[in-house]
């Protein structure tokens, strides 16, 4: 179906992965409408050329039009909008979403919702320290990875859109997870780094360290400037994957401390071994 330019696609919620989808979208021709809370957003994506048309209201036309919609809301928002407003999308109408985590989502969506209307999640594992339309770029899915989670309710066809919108986003790397899998992945790859980095930034508050800091501890803790509604809300999600992945982490965290405390330098220097060869792994191609 994605591949058809002449079907319309509304994006529900403009911020900056949904601007950034709008900008890689419009370069084929689709036709963009979006729905967002703040008419400034509408008022810079109609300016940029990003959307056909927009509004800041549940406009019924402009939902009832979409071929595909993706919603780039928050889980609980998500939830609360087909709870309410499903009524308005049109039969045949395929959702999809952006959000990061999908056990405690995608089942309970694919309950509630019409059966003339399929919802298959996905997850773009791309962002940026910024966020709103106006810090929007397609540049964001180059390299990165994007994962389809489907489950038995999803048809062939539907998982096989899903996937192609990835390809055309300019996802490096397109997979699929089940929901599980997804969000034990997600738990260790995503959430726990910005919980060490969360960490790392808050354990000392010594004044005037940035003035002495080098590249590597900015690298590490780029993450750290997060956005706490958004985060904190994705943590208790996934709470359960998320404390195994942490308690995986305390353990070796203090296996490294007592190889310092007993100056044991063959343990220390197998596991860096260990951790540069594992590191090249995760090396862009």
């Amino acid at each position: 179906m994605i591949v058809d330019v002449s079907k319309k696609i509304l994006i529900v919620g403009l911020g900056l992965l949904g601007g950034s989808y709008a900008r890689a979208l419009k370069r084929f021709g689709f036709h963009i409408s979006a729905i967002t809370k703040e008419q400034s957003s509408i008022e810079y994506a109609l300016r940029e050329g990003l959307i056909d048309q927009g509004s800041t209201q549940l406009d019924a036309r402009i939902i009832g039009q979409a071929d595909l919609v993706v919603f780039a809301l928050y889980p609980h928002i998500f939830v609360e909008w087909i709870e309410q407003n499903q009524h308005l999308l049109k039969s045949g109408a395929l959702i999809t979403d952006v959000t990061g985590v999908k056990g405690g989502i995608v089942y309970k969506i694919q309950d509630m919702l019409r059966p003339d209307v399929e919802f298959i999640a996905a997850h773009p594992m791309a962002g940026l320290e910024v966020s709103g339309v106006e810090n929007s770029t397609d540049k964001i899915f180059a390299g990165a990875n994007y994962i389809v989670t489907p489950t038995s309710k999803n048809t062939p066809e539907a998982i096989q859109t899903c996937m192609e919108l990835g390809r055309l986003l300019g996802f490096s790397n397109v997979a699929t997870l089940s929901p599980e899998e997804h969000d034990e992945m997600i738990g260790f790859l995503s959430q726990l780094t910005h919980c060490i980095a969360i960490t790392l930034m808050t354990c000392n508050d010594k004044a005037d360290m940035e003035k002495f800091t080098g590249d590597s501890f900015r690298d590490l803790t780029r993450i750290a400037r997060i956005n706490d509604l958004m985060w904190s809300e994705l943590f208790v999600a996934n709470k359960p994957a998320l404390l195994e992945q942490m308690n995986l982490f305390i353990d070796k965290f203090n296996e490294l401390k007592t190889m310092l405390e007993t100056e044991d330098m063959d343990g220390m220097r197998r596991m860096m071994r260990h951790s540069t060869e594992r590191r090249a792994l995760f090396d862009k191609k």
